[in-house]
């Protein structure tokens, strides 16, 4: 019987491993983080969908619900609604912050910027405001006598002066504008950093090549950024549907409900109208949709599982 070197065995004593072989003991080092991740995160989940089961009011004794409260999600028109403006936002907060993004990191790349920090920093503010400051500033400029009414009737464009906030069909895009202002500066600072790892040799051979601006960013550029897009389209997908501060401040889901989404739906339900179950379900209906979407982009950007 041959043994290998390094795996002798011991009759009576526990076998040797090799250096860098999986031991049980290694799941004692996540424990701590693990109970913390349980207590205040899986705990809760569990809680909520629980909840979703029930009709209660957050006082009163609860009673059985079965699935009525996500029936409500596809039969309610306002959940529904709700939901819509919530993937509609999306274009604002994901897929224009991260076009912006690769287009100002593109154009950096290629050209020095004197200041070039300054400019970094003061893109990347909005991401160190919190988003109460944010939603105060903006509904200020955006109301009827705001800056940005004032300027219109100043350059002579007065007839383009609306309440934007208060206003049906603009209220949702202003609200998706003021978002597509914080995430840019995330995405660009992003994208600035993958830029510097991408080996100026491609730039180089491109070139070369007689690679124009365009083909370079086809071909050298996006290939190259394709972790960071994969990070910034997660990040800005799971900030655009758990929005929740920027439409409580601006707008409190109005007019009517035209800027409603799910977590500002979660809050009036729970807090306003005491359906708990239906709000409960509304959080766990959300918590699905942020999966699935972060794993299909994980999926689709990076060509592997996340």
């Amino acid at each position: 019987m041959t043994r290998r070197r390094g795996h002798r065995t011991h009759p009576g004593r526990y076998r040797r491993r090799a250096p860098g072989e999986p031991r049980a003991v290694g799941y004692l080092y996540i424990l701590p983080a693990l109970a913390l991740y349980t207590a205040f995160l899986l705990y809760p989940f569990g809680q909520s969908v629980w909840l979703s089961f029930l009709h209660w009011d957050g006082l009163t004794r609860a009673t059985p619900a079965g699935l009525d409260n996500y029936r409500d999600l596809v039969t309610d028109p306002g959940l529904r609604a709700s939901f819509g403006h919530a993937l509609l936002l999306l274009v604002f907060y994901s897929a224009l912050p991260v076009a912006i993004g690769l287009l100002l990191a593109a154009v950096l790349a290629r050209t020095r910027v004197r200041g070039m920090a300054f400019f970094r920093t003061v893109l990347f503010l909005p991401q160190v405001l919190a988003l109460i400051v944010v939603g105060v500033a903006w509904r200020s400029i955006l109301a009827p006598d705001g800056l940005l009414n004032d300027t219109l009737r100043a350059v002579g464009l007065g007839s383009l002066a609306r309440p934007w906030l208060g206003d049906y069909d603009w209220a949702l895009p202003a609200v998706g504008l003021v978002g597509t202002w914080v995430g840019t500066g995330l995405c660009m600072v992003l994208f600035l950093a993958g830029v510097q790892r991408i080996p100026r040799e491609l730039y180089e051979a491109a070139r070369v090549d007689g690679a124009g601006p365009v083909r370079e960013f086809r071909t050298v550029t996006l290939p190259g950024l394709r972790p960071q897009i994969a990070v910034a389209l997660t990040l800005t997908i799971v900030a655009g549907l758990r929005n929740f501060d920027l439409i409580y401040i601006t707008t409190a889901g109005g007019p009517g409900n035209a800027t409603s989404v799910p977590a500002y739906e979660v809050y009036h339900r729970a807090f306003e109208t005491n359906q708990v179950g239906s709000a409960a379900a509304i959080g766990v209906a959300l918590t699905v949709v942020i999966l699935t979407l972060t794993v299909a982009v994980s999926r689709l950007v990076e060509g592997r599982r996340p």
